[in-house]
């Protein structure tokens, strides 16, 4: 399979999804010297490319709308590329290389690319078809939180990860008149990151704010009124919650429908290569959508790596392809900064290096193997979280520094230097 060809001359690359991701290729290959002739991106949503990760911020009035945009459509005709929003792929034709959109067109392409996200993992559970069920991932989602917010009552929020949290306090900021709680499974949030300690002080933070957060509370099903509005969430427990409005927030399932359909390898999203490339030579698939051996992705930093990957093989450039490497999260959750890596349970082999000042609230907590770290979790003060990163892929024995490794790199090299000045005693010496 030959993925690093020079374009020909009747190159057509269509890329289906406006996302993040799709728009990062785009603005890559515009700038290489063998970018493909033609380009063309469909985009389900009426409005060019925006940024996902701000939605949070818009949802709390913190940002205006505009300022997600990262480009607008003049944009992509001043550079050449076609845009077509407001329409979704229906089928794809592998055998004649086209592809039908609901709006009625049939745009035939050389090269396929697609980069149709992913969209929140609604719980089987019976009424989660219920009105006022919401998910939390584009802008008509953040329009429908916004009313809520507005409306007042009370709103349930499935999930205490990244998303859930930011959605949560997104609506108690907007809503004066709105009680929100956060269902979360785990018996801690953010359970993938942080850490019980971790966990706990964010928990804390959050409740101050007048959020009620729920651990270890499952949902059964949703109850609907007489207008088949959902009116309550019960557990598993047994317990029900009065409820206007429900936030699924509780994971992302790949868009790999449309892969499927047009005879693609997939298992859990659509299956590539280390080229990004499907089981169509013709068909590339990127971020979300797309399972790599056993991985899927959600976080941006796999992703910024697949994309430039890809771009480098839609330009006739050599390359190595995409390979897995360890990823750091540095995350900013209701205005508290956190930074970790690694595992967040320790193994008993793991040497356990805990900081906590209960004053400022920063905590701090790494693991280490044979003087060696291989995780971390920064709660607050997040400033020496590259550092520890860094030592981690480094794979840096720091044994004789361990005294000084919870506060970062500075107190590190003071120690270094103390130990290089001391003086060598000899063996008769120090008898």
């Amino acid at each position: 399979m030959e993925t690093t060809s020079r374009c020909s001359s009747d190159d057509h690359l269509v890329i289906i999804g406006n996302g993040m991701a799709s728009h990062r290729l785009v603005e890559i290959l515009i700038n290489q010297p063998q970018r493909p002739r033609a380009i063309t991106v469909i985009g389900a949503e009426s409005v060019p490319a925006y940024n996902r990760i701000l939605l949070s911020p818009l949802l709390a009035g913190d940002m205006q709308h505009d300022a997600l945009t990262l480009r607008d459509a003049d944009w992509y005709a001043d550079n050449g590329v076609t845009l077509c929003l407001g329409e979704r792929v229906e089928t794809i034709d592998r055998e004649n290389r086209t592809l039908e959109t609901d709006g009625g067109h049939t745009i035939r392409y050389d090269r396929l690319v697609l980069a149709t996200g992913s969209r929140p993992t609604l719980p089987q559970v019976p009424g989660i078809d219920l009105n006022g069920v919401h998910g939390f991932r584009d802008f008509h989602d953040v329009a429908e939180l916004e009313a809520i917010a507005q409306r007042g009552g009370h709103a349930l929020v499935i999930g205490g990860g990244l998303l859930g949290l930011e959605a949560a306090e997104g609506l108690r900021k907007r809503g004066n008149r709105l009680s929100v709680s956060v269902l979360q499974r785990s018996g801690r949030l953010m359970n993938r990151q942080l850490d019980a300690t971790a966990a706990g002080l964010l928990k804390q933070a959050l409740v101050k704010r007048e959020l009620n957060i729920l651990t270890h509370a499952q949902l059964a099903k949703l109850e609907g009124d007489a207008n088949g509005h959902v009116c309550a969430a019960v557990l598993n427990d047994g317990r029900r919650l009065p409820t206007d409005s429900v936030i699924i927030a509780a994971g992302i399932t790949p868009n790999a429908e449309l892969g499927r359909e047009a005879g693609l390898n997939t298992d859990r999203a659509v299956m590539v290569d280390r080229y990004l490339t499907t089981s169509d030579p013709a068909i590339f698939a990127l971020g979300e959508c797309c399972q790599f051996e056993q991985h899927t992705y959600g976080l941006v930093e796999p992703i910024w790596h697949q994309v430039d990957v890809l771009a480098a093989i839609l330009s006739g450039e050599a390359n190595d392809g995409y390979r897995e490497a360890p990823t750091a999260t540095k995350l900013k959750v209701s205005g508290v900064a956190l930074y970790a890596f690694g595992p967040t349970d320790p193994e008993p082999e793991h040497d356990e290096l805990r900081y906590q000042d209960p004053q400022s609230g920063d905590y701090r907590r790494l693991l280490l193997r044979d003087g060696r770290i291989e995780g971390a979790v920064l709660y607050g003060d997040t400033r020496h979280g590259t550092w520890y990163f860094e030592q981690a892929l480094a794979g840096t024995d720091l044994t004789p520094y361990r005294q000084a490794l919870l506060f970062g790199a500075a107190d590190v090299e003071v120690l270094k230097d103390q130990q290089n000045d001391t003086p060598h005693l000899s063996t008769s010496e120090a008898a």
